[in-house]
């Protein structure tokens, strides 16, 4: 503890005597200041005591005195000190009833008390609870590293929770709480969700402090991490603000949990080099040496139905109105979070600008994956409407296989890229396999590449029909839409079918195909689907 006034007034070396304002004794001393200016307000920085003669006051004058008492407890001053027998032969009864009625302590100081003797007293003291403090904060440096090397995080929050007395948590990237202590702070932990949020908004590393939650405590945040990016968060609920040595403990700890954290993504990085060497066997077919390299690493996540995630997003890595600056890093996080969250095997390979991840069906990986691509559908639709788009942009694309086994991973991979073509095509965050089927083919026509082939395939009959000496397309579009049936196909045009038949041998002629050919008749007539949807 630092000095306060009450040990002053008990250091028997001094014999002070208070004299006013014995309430606010417990009030600490940040510094014992000596100074006869009959204002030294601009030289006070607070919390001092200030040592005084009154050689240049008017110390019986009652008005002068209360004016120079509210300035000192205006500037924080905690303590005046005056001196008898040198000026005055006691303190007098102005400066008394004007220290008793501002409730600042007015502490007696005998003439054989030199203000030296006070100064030093303060200094000793100031000095001796800044070793204990340094002493105190080695020794939780010490129980803190111990704590990293035999039990990891855990450890560490439950050695930092008992040296600052309050509680402690650590959140992971996504904001998610991944551990408390004491367990009982894991609700009130939770309620901080949207302040760590922000705090990953800000280069790392950064700090914020958060009023009092319903008047519980207060909280400092911690981000974790040795670049710009928050990899972790570390949340302090303490009764009151912490002290030096709690200070020294919660900064090793947020040192001891960043190495963690850092030793942590050198394993992960060595994890993914490893999963992308399981990738690569099962594409190639190889499920058995793709289980005997994974062993117990991936070897659950092969022994069931799982399905496989690619997703995509332009070089600039810069989703148009995501919930992250990367959208490709945010989705790995959120789906290794999430399965580890859960006791989920997880494979995740980062490959060039694409993210393939194989993940456990109807497991919680794959659920924050939906509910993250469905974030960031939402965030563009806002955007979208705020304002008119703005060119190109980087979006965050994710196709979804169909459940399958290892022995079809590759056919897996071929299902994730098509649901990811259509999602890109459809304008889409995330499209899952099983919905290419639910659908219709006909939303596909609106290709661009797709109208340019319709467009050059029937323009020899519109510009034939252009000159008025027929109505070929229209007449192809009938015969087509009834299967060939030439009667049908002539009541519905009004004409004879001779004449429909002529139409359908100058198509013929005028294309240079047969109608006999049913790819030609297939690719007639989507061409013609394709030229009505614009």
């Amino acid at each position: 503890m630092p000095p306060t006034l009450a040990s002053l007034v008990h250091h028997s070396a001094l014999k002070l005597t208070v004299r006013a304002g014995e309430d606010g004794l417990d009030v600490p001393v940040r510094w014992a200041h000596v100074s006869e200016l009959a204002d030294p307000v601009p030289y006070m920085e607070g919390g001092e005591l200030l040592l005084i003669t009154a050689l240049k006051l008017d110390a019986e004058e009652p008005e002068a005195m209360r004016r120079y008492v509210k300035r000192l407890v205006g500037a924080g001053v905690v303590g005046l000190g005056f001196a008898v027998g040198v000026n005055y032969e006691e303190i007098p009864k102005a400066l008394v009833d004007a220290a008793e009625e501002e409730g600042l302590p007015l502490l007696e100081v005998p003439r054989r008390t030199p203000f030296l003797a006070i100064s030093k007293a303060v200094s000793a003291a100031i000095a001796a609870d800044q070793y204990r403090a340094v002493t105190a904060g080695f020794a939780a440096q010490r129980e803190l590293t111990k704590q990293a090397l035999t039990a990891g995080p855990e450890g560490i929050l439950s050695a930092l929770a008992a040296q600052v007395d309050g509680w402690v948590a650590l959140y992971d990237v996504s904001g998610t709480v991944v551990a408390t202590a004491p367990e009982w702070a894991g609700r009130r932990a939770a309620r901080l969700t949207a302040e760590v949020e922000r705090l990953r908004e800000r280069p790392a590393p950064a700090s914020s402090v958060v009023g009092p939650p319903d008047n519980e405590d207060r909280v400092e945040l911690h981000s974790l991490g040795t670049e710009r990016r928050a990899r972790a968060a570390l949340a302090v609920g303490t009764a009151a603000a912490l002290g030096t040595a709690e200070r020294y403990a919660l900064h090793s700890a947020i040192a001891l949990l960043t190495l963690t954290t850092e030793r942590s993504r050198s394993l992960h990085a060595a994890e993914q080099r490893l999963g992308a060497a399981v990738l690569r066997m099962l594409l190639a077919g190889e499920p058995d040496h793709a289980r005997a390299v994974a062993g117990h690493l991936y070897g659950g996540l092969l022994d069931s139905p799982f399905r496989m995630i690619v997703a995509e997003s332009a070089s600039s890595a810069r989703a148009a109105a995501g919930p992250a600056a990367d959208p490709l890093g945010a989705l790995a996080e959120i789906v290794e979070s999430a399965a580890a969250r859960a006791g989920e095997s997880v494979l995740v390979v980062p490959e060039g600008e694409q993210l393939i991840a194989l993940a456990a069906d109807g497991g919680a990986a794959v659920a924050a994956c939906g509910e993250y691509a469905a974030a960031v559908e939402a965030a563009r639709s806002d955007v979208a409407v705020a304002r008119e788009p703005a060119g190109d942009e980087d979006e965050l694309v994710v196709g979804l296989s169909a459940p399958v086994g290892p022995i079809a991973a590759a056919a897996a991979y071929k299902q994730a890229e098509q649901a990811l073509s259509v999602a890109r095509r459809r304008g889409r965050v995330c499209v899952a396999h099983e919905q290419l089927a639910s659908g219709s083919v006909l939303p596909l026509l609106a290709d661009d590449a797709v109208k340019a082939f319709a467009d050059g395939l029937l323009r020899p009959l519109y510009e034939h029909d252009a000159t008025g000496r027929g109505d070929l397309v229209a007449s192809l579009r009938a015969w087509l839409s009834r299967h060939g049936q030439w009667d049908a196909a002539a009541a519905d045009l009004g004409v004879h079918r001779h004449t429909l038949r002529y139409r359908m041998r100058r198509v013929e002629e005028i294309l240079g195909r047969s109608l006999d050919d049913p790819d030609v008749r297939m690719e007639l007539w989507l061409a013609l689907k394709a030229t009505s949807t614009e």
